[in-house]
């Protein structure tokens, strides 16, 4: 238990930072940090060491945000009748989307390391000493490396290269 204590401590706040990275309520990110590390703690005889603490702790925590989404969505209220709000239309809505989805294929396109240092600084919010801590490298690696994809994904030659 006293080891559960310890990564709890070197770790809770790279959950937390990923979790309201990505659903922007801090009241929920905490509820999600800690139910993430009591599935830990259930799940710990399954963690072979394949990768770092805290990249399995993240993959709990990411399940956990999809598995809350889908809860979400299953009860969401059907809209009341007369309230009038405007939404965007269906063509801004496409064109939203589809710039979206470009970003994330020319992501997806930039070669390791560079893909996943830009994906935990975007995506995850993660700090770049986090993001060197996470990778097993510098802080200032981190920060290169994040330039550098920032600079592909800008000049557009992340999809040339893979």
């Amino acid at each position: 238990m006293d080891d559960m204590n310890d990564i709890y401590r070197r770790h809770a706040q790279t959950v937390y930072k990923f979790l309201l990275a990505q659903c922007h309520d801090a009241d929920l990110a905490e509820e999600l940090t800690q139910e993430t590390f009591y599935q830990a703690i259930r799940s710990i005889g399954r963690f072979d060491g394949s990768c770092k603490v805290s990249v399995w702790l993240c993959q709990i925590a990411k399940h956990l945000w999809y598995q809350h989404l889908r809860k979400r969505r299953r009860e969401a209220p059907m809209p009341e009748e007369g309230i009038d709000t405007p939404l965007p239309s269906a063509e801004d809505d496409a064109l939203d989307r589809a710039g979206h989805l470009d970003l994330l294929r020319r992501v997806h396109a930039l070669p390791e390391p560079g893909r996943e240092v830009v994906y935990l600084r975007v995506f995850g919010g993660l700090s770049f000493r986090e993001i060197g801590d996470v990778l097993g490298k510098t802080e200032t690696w981190a920060r290169v490396t994040f330039y550098r994809g920032k600079e592909k994904l800008r000049d557009g030659g992340a999809c040339d290269e893979k």
